[in-house]
Parts: C-alpha cells; structure tokens; sequence
C-alpha cells in the first residue's frame, strides 16, 4: 500500500509541475506577434527559396531504402541478447532473415539504387 501512495503522489507531482510550467510560460512570456516569427526556418539558416518546390523521387527512395534497412537491423538487438538460448533454431532463423536482408541489398546495389548522382 505505501508503494502505491509514493507512485501516486509521484504522478500528482508530475502533473502539477507540468501545468506549473504551461500556466508560468503563459504568464510571463513574450506576448508580442511579429511576422518573422510565422517564416520558414530550418537549421539555423533562413530559407532561399520557396519550400514547396519539388523533391527528387530518388531523395524519397534513399530514405525509404534508408528507414528499411535500419529497421531491419534493429531486430538484430534482441538476437544478439538471446543468442545463447535461442541455440541453433534461433542461428537458422537469424541466418534465413540476415539472406533476405542481403538478398534485397545486393539487389538495390545492382540497381543502382545507392548511387546518388
């Protein structure tokens, strides 16, 4: 029961500092509206064009292929961790994944698909 009053309180506090937070920066903040504020701005530095203008599709596709990949070898983790106990079952299971993996990455290579140009 004493766990479950220090978690519940820990919750309250949590809250209450959150709306302290939200009501104090409303407060006490900048309340002037300036034109600038509303422009476009990314990485420190003020935009030289208009940012509707078209993307090349091989850009999306590097990303994609980019988020894939990476997702993919995030599997890898929980593998690594239980290799010992998944035995030899695991070892085929990873090794057919890690073909499927590779399968896909020699394709999009001899696509051409890396070359960025």
């Amino acid at each position: 029961m004493d766990d479950a009053v220090s978690v519940a309180l820990w919750a309250v506090l949590v809250v209450l500092t959150g709306i302290g937070m939200l009501l104090a920066a409303s407060l006490l903040g900048p309340r002037r509206s300036r034109p600038v504020k509303a422009d476009p701005y990314e990485c420190g530095v003020p935009l030289f064009q208009d940012a509707r203008e078209r993307v090349s599709v091989h850009f999306y596709l590097m990303s994609i292929l980019f988020l894939l990949f990476d997702v993919e070898i995030v599997f890898l983790l929980p593998w690594a961790i239980l290799c010992r106990e998944l035995s030899i079952h695991g070892l085929v299971s990873i090794g057919a994944f890690v073909a499927v993996l590779g399968t896909g990455y020699v394709y999009i290579w001899k696509r051409r698909l890396l070359d960025w140009e």
